[in-house]
């Protein structure tokens, strides 16, 4: 079985089933890869430069055999690179033993002081994080764009940006980005986000689509019911009821048979789901169960429903 391909406002197709490997241990993560894509038929893998796997990843892509052609590979710029974006990506590249990507992501819409006391989390005397407010969103647009224009990677986009985030970049793109990844499922659904993505053609992805650890999403008793009327797992509904909204699903594991389940579950189960079942799913979250799981303190409002305004 293979995942349906998405279409991207450039043209290009994207897998919409992919591997996560946040939080995915260096040792365990290219076993993980390498299994996704030679036993399974996994074809998109989401990396990112704070990850700090991103050699292992490499590792288990090439242990796989799969050409490098067949594999739609992401990965993101860190919030201390904003101004300095090709030297992020260039690291990047030399960790995962690529020559390019297929989509690179803004991680997050907060750029941090690259000369800061940490180079990943720079803090302030007061413990807050050293925002770098002489850098704009747009100004590190405009060098996603020109890495784009090099050929360095094939399509660009951002990740964990609200309505108000994306206005602050697209007044001036010369470029739409092609997806935002943020954090998506049964309780954050994010309606008008997602409407607002579609509006402008941009292709949303879903971190964290099962939640967190011990979430309570599979617990849920309207997934619980429909999984047990169509014969699939909760975390088939759970992916299923995503894919099927057109939504890029990104599931995290390093377990062979979960590896297998999240990608073949979430195909069937969006095949099987009705109009009336997205419907219901979709009430749940207005209806009272409304739950973020990731919130870092960046100490900014980033404009999403339901965030903290000085989070």
């Amino acid at each position: 079985m293979r995942a349906p391909a998405f279409k991207l406002n450039n043209g290009s197709e994207i897998s919409a089933v992919g591997l996560g490997t946040w939080k995915s241990k260096p040792h365990e993560v290219s076993d993980a890869v390498e299994y996704a894509l030679k036993e399974v038929g996994y074809r998109h893998i989401d990396c990112a430069w704070n990850y700090r796997n991103e050699k292992d990843v490499g590792a288990g892509i090439r242990a796989s055999g799969v050409p490098r052609s067949e594999i739609f590979i992401t990965s993101k710029v860190w919030v201390t690179y904003h101004s300095r974006v090709e030297e992020c990506l260039d690291q990047t590249l030399a960790n995962l033993g690529t020559d390019y990507l297929d989509l690179y992501l803004i991680h997050w819409p907060v750029p941090l002081n690259p000369n800061g006391n940490d180079p990943i989390y720079p803090l302030r005397p007061d413990g807050t994080r050293d925002i770098d407010h002489a850098c704009s969103l747009a100004d590190t647009w405009r060098q996603m764009e020109a890495l784009q224009k090099k050929g360095k990677v094939r399509s660009i986009g951002v990740s964990n940006f609200s309505e108000r985030k994306l206005e602050e970049i697209l007044p001036t793109a010369e470029i739409i980005p092609a997806v935002n990844q943020i954090e998506l499922h049964l309780y954050n659904p994010q309606h008008r986000l997602i409407s607002y993505l579609k509006e402008k053609g941009i292709v949303p992805q879903a971190y964290s689509p099962l939640g967190s650890t011990n979430s309570p999403l599979m617990k849920d008793e309207v997934v619980l019911e429909l999984a047990t009327r169509y014969g699939v797992s909760p975390a088939d509904v759970l992916l299923g009821y995503l894919l099927a909204k057109g939504i890029v699903v990104l599931p995290k594991s390093v377990t062979p048979s979960r590896i297998e389940a999240n990608y073949t579950g979430a195909v069937e189960a969006s095949e099987r789901l009705c109009a009336e079942d997205i419907e219901r799913l979709d009430s749940l979250a207005p209806g009272g169960k409304q739950k973020r799981f990731f919130m870092p303190p960046w100490g900014m409002d980033l404009g999403f429903e339901h965030w903290p305004k000085n989070w």
